[in-house]
């Protein structure tokens, strides 16, 4: 009897131990990249959920002005975390991640309706390879800036938000310089971190089917959800979700 009370015991300290060692493997910092023509707020939501479950959540508002100052930004924030990082990138935040994401600190890549390319290609070289929704992308006066219409914006960007929310987005967006979109990663970090990839089925911005298939090429995990392109702030529970499982994973 008392060598089966000190083997259970013995088991249950070893289940505990093995438990504990999980948790503590898990990647407890997130850091996310927002897109081009959107600024960190819209990811409020999921960040008060993701923090209400233990996460270190950090958003870096990257100035949008050239691919290297903002892959210079991110890794700025992935500087001050203590321990590793998953990396999160929407939309042209997945051409900064591709890049930043190979700093040493960084356990792994989430894609949330985002570019994700390979070697040698830009946002632009992607973004004409598969035709998407009607875009009412402006230019500002000196040329170098575009922006999109205030006016189209919850159409085109976030049709399944409340209005009062699409509108607040279109008026704090961040213009994307023209020199971010056409420069060209030089070494995608996918290929080395694991990833994870969030297809937005109802995108006007991103052709679902380029979403897939980057994810594909990528042999990312993928999620679909019915959403536009704003699906960080439409979904924000189940984007939380998708980044929750790939913070454990990528600690493992």
């Amino acid at each position: 009897m008392n060598r089966r009370l000190l083997f259970t015991a013995a088991l249950a300290f070893a289940t505990t131990a093995i438990a504990f060692a999980a948790e503590a493997a898990a990647v407890k910092n997130i850091v996310i990249v927002h897109g081009a023509l959107a600024d960190g707020s819209g990811w409020r939501k999921a960040t008060e959920i993701l923090q209400k479950r233990g996460f270190n959540v950090t958003i870096v508002q990257e100035p949008i002005t050239s691919l290297d100052d903002d892959v210079a930004a991110t890794k700025r924030v992935l500087d001050l975390q203590d321990g590793p990082s998953l990396l999160v990138g929407h939309s042209y935040g997945g051409m900064v991640i591709t890049e930043a994401g190979n700093d040493p600190n960084v356990a792994g890549l989430v894609y949330v309706a985002a570019f994700q390319p390979d070697k040698g290609e830009s946002l632009l070289s992607l973004a004409s390879s598969k035709p998407a929704g009607s875009m009412d992308i402006k230019e500002t006066k000196d040329g170098k800036y575009l922006y999109l219409d205030p006016a189209a914006f919850a159409a085109d960007f976030a049709a399944d938000l409340p209005q009062a929310e699409a509108d607040f987005l279109a008026r704090s967006q961040v213009f994307a310089s023209k020199q971010a979109f056409s420069a060209k990663i030089a070494e995608p970090a996918w290929r080395t971190k694991p990833s994870w990839s969030i297809v937005a089925t109802e995108d006007r911005a991103i052709n679902p089917d380029l979403e897939r298939d980057m994810a594909k090429r990528a042999g990312s995990e993928v999620t679909e959800i019915k959403a536009s392109h704003a699906v960080f702030a439409s979904q924000a529970e189940q984007v939380a979700d998708i980044i929750e499982k790939a913070a454990r994973k990528a600690g493992q």
